[in-house]
């Protein structure tokens, strides 16, 4: 069992203070982002034999497990995060496997380089996630029904946006929310930063449903993708709470502190709320014209004090253990990789002793038992 050193990404939209508060640490002033725990190339967390990535390489089978390596490779096929979004994110979406293979082929054959900046597919692998709020959590996930949609942007009393209103009342819904989105993302920009201007000082006005859009035009001022977010459910999550993202569902975080898991995949497709690379072509191709409802999620009981998180994904499995004071050790012993994190109060994994923050990577099979009084959330797969 190793405990692991973690790297902490100073993106933009991260909060100055969530990640400090949580490791009670001072605030440096600089955003704090995500703090990831895996084996990703692009961070991989450090432990006493090397990196993650070095201690997997150096002997898969037993640091993964025979079923794990059969099913997903020689590799951890999931990569864990502390997520504190101060400011909004990109709105996006993900590929499933099929299209994120075929894109990843496409572009290996046309010779984009990895890291340009209009390539779509760093890797060959499909990157659904969950997202588990730790305070009070704001999202937009999926599409809104589009009536709904169309009387949201009609009660802002903007000329520019009437065309978009008519559209959301045609039917089918699937091609009424295709037309708007390309219409958005296609608009002539001066225009629509006009639009998103006027969009902006209207929803700041109304305040109520509008008010989530008034801070997003705060941060993207003149972004399209403003008004592309006003066709999104909008959710905020509690404590506990949270949301599953798949395949082709357009999404966004807005604020909070979160533990999300996902595939362990780079590939990103954006809408808006960036000024990154927006390859709308793509987009449509990806994005599920699906309108419903975000399904919030809630932990489902599972024995010994476990709550699972249940999402159709084999590559992770997340679930954690709020323990009361004076809890008999848990026996978490598993044949497949685990990391283990600690959220709140205080925790013995092993030999180890987790505080908010800290985690551990447990190689499969390794004998684990959990005790304290805390929280402590699992990752790990199904095989």
């Amino acid at each position: 069992m190793d405990r692991l050193d973690n790297t902490i990404r100073p993106y933009a939209w991260g909060s100055t203070t969530a990640i400090p508060k949580l490791l009670g640490a001072e605030p440096t002033g600089e955003p704090q982002a995500e703090m990831w725990m895996g084996a990703h190339p692009g961070a991989p967390s450090r432990t006493g034999r090397g990196t993650l990535v070095e201690v997997i390489e150096a002997d898969p089978a037993r640091e993964l497990g025979d079923a794990a390596v059969a099913k997903f490779g020689p590799r951890l096929p999931f990569l864990l995060k502390i997520l504190a979004a101060g400011a909004p994110l990109s709105l996006q979406v993900h590929p499933d496997l099929a299209q994120a293979r075929a894109g990843y082929e496409d572009e290996e054959r046309r010779g984009i380089p990895l890291d340009a900046g209009h390539r779509n597919y760093k890797d060959a692998n499909h990157k659904p996630e969950l997202i588990c709020a730790l305070t009070e959590f704001d999202g937009l996930c999926g599409f809104r029904d589009p009536l709904r949609a169309a009387d949201l942007l009609d009660g802002l009393g903007v000329n520019s946006l009437k065309p978009y209103v008519d559209l959301l009342h045609a039917h089918p819904e699937d091609a009424a929310l295709r037309e708007v989105l390309t219409a958005i993302l296609t608009a002539d920009p001066d225009e629509m930063a006009h639009t998103v201007a006027e969009a902006a000082a209207a929803c700041s006005r109304l305040g109520g449903d509008h008010a989530p859009y008034a801070d997003i035009a705060h941060h993207y001022p003149g972004d399209p993708g403003v008004i592309a977010a006003m066709l999104l459910n909008h959710v905020r999550l509690q404590p506990g709470e949270a949301l599953f993202l798949g395949a082709g569902i357009p999404h966004a975080y807005l604020s909070g502190l979160g533990v999300e898991i996902m595939a362990n995949s780079d590939n990103v497709l954006r809408c808006g709320l960036t000024p990154k690379h927006v390859d709308v072509p793509e987009l449509l191709r990806v994005v599920r014209f699906e309108a419903g409802d975000p399904g919030v999620l809630r932990p489902e009981a599972a024995p010994d004090g476990e709550e699972v998180y249940e999402t159709p994904i084999d590559e992770f499995r997340l679930s954690r253990y709020v323990l009361p004071e004076g809890t008999v050790a848990h026996d978490l012993t598993r044949a497949t990789p685990q990391i283990l994190l600690c959220t709140a109060g205080s925790v013995h994994v092993g030999e180890h002793l987790l505080t908010p923050g800290g985690s551990v990577f447990v190689p499969a099979g390794e004998r684990t038992e959990l005790a304290g009084a805390g929280t402590v959330f699992r990752a790990t797969v199904v095989v």
